[in-house]
């Protein structure tokens, strides 16, 4: 299976979603509550999983937050196991996503450009 198969695709869909709700019901305190799944990508032997996950707040909540994923990486990928029928559950990796943030900032900029233009 090649990595941007139909297939791939299909199952990081999944991947993200389920994980997008597990995350959502966790009840540790380290975790973030504007915690999201931005993207996934599962490898195409389905044993390795890269979580992209944005958290709103400063560096120390995003600290705290991935340490608390991490800790709770077995239960989520149980809990993955028992909503996606794969032939195996990949192993999670959790990655801070810095995109969106980036694209707020340049937002920012590019309206603060767009005002120093018109006065």
């Amino acid at each position: 299976m090649r990595k941007n198969s139909i297939k791939n695709i299909r199952i990081n869909a999944e991947v993200q979603r389920e994980l997008s709700v597990i995350i959502r019901e966790l009840k540790d305190p380290r975790i973030g509550i504007m915690t999201s799944v931005t993207a996934v990508e599962v490898t195409p032997d389905l044993k390795y999983c890269k979580a992209y996950i944005s958290v709103l707040g400063d560096e120390e909540v995003k600290k705290e937050t991935i340490e608390g994923l991490k800790s709770a990486a077995g239960f989520i990928r149980r809990s993955l196991a028992k909503n996606i029928n794969l032939r195996n559950t990949p192993e999670l990796k959790f990655v801070i996503d810095e995109s969106i943030e980036y694209g707020m900032k340049m937002d920012k900029l590019i309206n603060d450009l767009h005002q120093d233009d018109e006065e």
